[in-house]
């Protein structure tokens, strides 16, 4: 399924961001944060996120870190080309699922692996192609994407890629930057191939900010693959858990009237995952190919903060299952009106299916904006 016309946009190349914001002078929390809700839109700064919500909302956060994901290699049987491996998702068979990329940019995938081909891998070691990931998916119409890999490596796969690895970065990204640049204040368990971005612009004075203004904060794990599938490729599966007491507040937050605000795509696919016809959460630890849409709205999340995505990307139809198609169409013309930056490095939305400012919020008084955007320069 692709998104609805409503959110087919063309992205000029000026607006995707092309280093961390502390490379432009800003904190991670000072990035600009668009508000959109019924309502209409309003523009900001992330670290004015405790104006828009309420004692008792509810925060879930993805606590997964990213991997060094990135490794240099050789293509053994095919005269020795350099080729870029993607370690994706660890498979629990032991296997990886990886993508080749064109070294040395990695600008773009390479399509014509085959079964059985062997890459070297910087270093030690190497792997082995075993057959195209997800098993069972119709052959990509310009080739095979994703392989699910045989490694040999003698340390182990997280030993080799702390000290071969590199993060996984495209072309709108020219410079390397370290692993700790790819982090956010959450993460705490190794397994993203890509950060879960929408938590970078978290700082830990602002989390104590919200936690002692009545705001809930709780976790779960989804282990991000790559980021890098064709318009309209849905999400690959990916390996998520919901702790019990996560599953408990998102359930009595519902019940109680108040929002359950997931931070970014990863978390909305974890807890709708795991959430039950009525609305109420259980807890869970599996794998997940959910793709929410008009076929599947969300049952439990009514808000996400998210990063703003590529046109028709799979992410976008997602965004509209949770907070309605013109609500994200109202979000994405300000954004691109307004020159937003796009990607992991770049600016945050805050979409809500109800008002940002609910009645009796208790964490500040929001002033109107009369002119959308005025005063702030992209990030």
């Amino acid at each position: 399924m692709r998104p609805s016309p409503l959110t087919r946009f063309t992205l000029p190349g000026e607006l995707s961001a092309a280093a961390p914001p502390e490379a432009r002078g800003l904190a991670r929390d000072e990035v600009r944060m668009l508000v959109a809700d019924p309502e209409g839109v309003t523009h900001a700064r992330f670290h004015d996120l405790d104006r828009y919500l309420t004692a008792g909302d509810l925060l879930v956060v993805n606590v997964s870190a990213t991997l060094p994901a990135a490794a240099d290699g050789v293509r053994a049987d095919r005269g020795g080309r350099p080729v870029v491996v993607h370690f994706s998702t660890a498979l629990d068979d032991g296997t990886w699922v990886v993508e080749l990329r064109r070294a040395p940019s990695a600008d773009e995938p390479v399509l014509d692996g085959a079964s059985g081909e062997r890459v070297r891998l910087a270093g030690e070691g190497g792997l082995i192609l075993l057959t195209p990931y997800p098993a069972g998916a119709a052959p990509a119409v310009r080739g095979q994407r994703l392989w699910r890999a045989c490694l040999s490596l003698p340390a182990g796969v997280l030993p080799f890629l702390a000290r071969h690895g590199r993060p996984i970065r495209y072309g709108y990204v020219p410079q390397r930057w370290p692993l700790a640049s790819y982090q956010t204040v959450f993460a705490s368990e190794p397994g993203s191939a890509e950060m879960p971005s929408a938590g970078r612009p978290f700082t830990a004075e602002l989390v104590a900010r919200l936690v002692a203004a009545g705001v809930v904060l709780a976790p779960v794990m989804l282990h991000t693959g790559v980021s890098s599938p064709d318009a309209g490729e849905p999400p690959v599966p990916e390996r998520f858990r919901v702790p019990e007491p996560t599953a408990r507040l998102a359930t009595l937050t519902r019940r109680s009237g108040q929002r359950v605000i997931a931070v970014g795509t990863t978390v909305a696919r974890a807890l709708e995952s795991a959430a039950r016809p009525d609305g109420s959460v259980a807890a869970a630890a599996a794998w997940t190919d959910l793709v929410l849409g008009p076929d599947r709205p969300a049952r439990v999340i009514d808000g996400l903060l998210t990063g703003l995505h590529a046109p028709e990307a799979s992410h976008l139809l997602l965004l509209e299952a949770v907070v309605g198609p013109e609500v994200v169409r109202r979000a994405y013309d300000a954004a691109l009106e307004e020159r937003y930056l796009w990607h992991e490095f770049g600016d945050t939305c805050l979409l809500l299916a109800r008002p940002a400012r609910a009645p009796g919020a208790t964490l500040g008084h929001v002033e109107p904006v009369t002119h959308p955007g005025r005063g702030f320069e992209s990030g």
